[in-house]
């Protein structure tokens, strides 16, 4: 480790915006629309960039400039922008990158609000994608087109909690000169690094592990400066994003997101190996089981194995609701990474109006619940699972 280069923990507590006249040891709220200047001269020169500066908090703002400069030192990018929610992250960085008349080659285990704007949103303006199933990565380079501007891929997936192998998506990539843009919400920048693999931008919803307490939304894009750059620009003219406030609260939570995500990994790990005993469980998949089929390519590019765990109850459709209804501590909801552990039905719920082909394909079943996995202690998590698996 070079002598500037400090500790993933350290980086997440002192990366901090410059200190105010107070000598504040935490970094105050800036609260503030828009910036003044001195002079017509500072403001020339602040509007043509000869000047780094804030000029308005829908380019930059104190609290969010630490937020995402944090998030770059995590994840070893050059730059980021950072958005008022994990959505508004991901289709910013779509619209940029992408054209009328472009195509994505995307896996088909995605978010079920991103596969809406494969299919609905960005069909409108001529611009198409192929999916890939996880079981099938082999076929991935056979969908390239002229046209393909980048593969996109979720790792782990959402919600079925498979893994891809970031190198070897890079190593197409790279022999084609397309970027791979991946969505890294589930490992968070501790567990997970694909530019280290290969990557050119990474996306987050900070909404989920980021804040960890379920508390504000957000999301964030950093990777090459080049390409940040124009989604920048994109951003400074369309608005999504990140408030000020959104942006302390986050950057106060990446302080602790080492050992909140230790926790949690160490819980889920636990609950995995205990569901993957369970008499009424058909299957589990947790990365770092052993059972997990991309185990090894996880326990390569994974620090720890996350703390999302995919499972199926027996009964289809009924059976994974009843299973939810007879939770008594676990919350249900449509939000993950939080201190409470969450179960979801994506069947019914988030992925209810997604095709059954895609369903199928994404490896979501009628009976398969997602748990996030929170800090509770594990015993009294299991003995809810327990109950309601009764």
């Amino acid at each position: 480790m070079s002598e500037n280069k400090k500790h993933f923990e350290t980086e997440a507590i002192r990366t901090q915006t410059e200190t105010t006249q107070f000598s504040e040891h935490s970094v105050p709220l800036y609260l503030t629309s828009g910036f003044v200047f001195d002079d017509a001269e500072e403001m020339r020169a602040s509007f043509a960039e000869e000047k780094q500066r804030n000029l308005y908090s829908r380019y930059s703002n104190p609290n969010v400039n630490e937020f995402v400069d944090k998030v770059c030192a995590m994840e070893g990018a050059e730059a980021g922008f950072a958005f008022a929610s994990g959505m508004a992250a991901v289709f910013s960085t779509f619209a940029t990158l992408l054209e009328a008349g472009d195509h994505v080659v995307s896996c088909s285990s995605v978010f079920g609000a991103t596969h809406g704007l494969f299919t609905k949103y960005l069909p409108k303006w001529n611009i198409e994608c192929t999916y890939f199933n996880v079981g099938e990565v082999d076929s991935v380079e056979s969908l390239i087109q002229p046209n393909t501007k980048f593969i996109y891929a979720e790792t782990p997936t959402n919600p079925g909690v498979d893994v891809l192998d970031l190198e070897f998506l890079s190593a197409i990539c790279k022999k084609h000169d397309i970027l791979l843009v991946i969505d890294n919400c589930f490992a968070t920048p501790y567990l997970q690094n694909p530019i280290k693999h290969g990557a050119d931008l990474v996306i987050h919803s900070a909404t989920k592990l980021m804040d960890g307490q379920g508390r504000v939304l957000g999301g964030v894009t950093v990777g090459k400066k080049e390409l940040i750059r124009e989604i920048y620009l994109f951003s400074r003219l369309t608005g999504p994003s990140m408030s000020a406030f959104n942006a302390w609260v986050l950057s106060k939570s990446l302080e602790t997101l080492a050992v909140r995500v230790e926790k949690h990994c160490e819980n889920a790990l636990k609950i995995a190996t205990y569901l993957e005993a369970h008499p009424k469980v058909k299957w589990v998949k947790y990365p770092f089981l052993k059972s997990h089929p991309k185990h090894e390519v996880a326990k390569k590019q994974m620090r720890l194995g996350g703390n999302i765990v995919a499972f199926e109850v027996e009964g289809g459709l009924e059976g994974g609701k009843t299973f939810l209804d007879s939770l008594k501590m676990c919350s249900l909801s449509a939000n993950l990474g939080d201190t409470r552990t969450i179960v979801t039905h994506p069947a019914s719920t988030t992925h209810a109006k997604v095709e059954p082909e895609v369903k199928a394909a994404a490896g979501i079943t009628d009976g398969m619940a997602r748990v996030s996995v929170g800090l509770e202690h594990v015993d009294d998590i299991i003995a809810d699972l327990e109950k309601a698996l009764k």
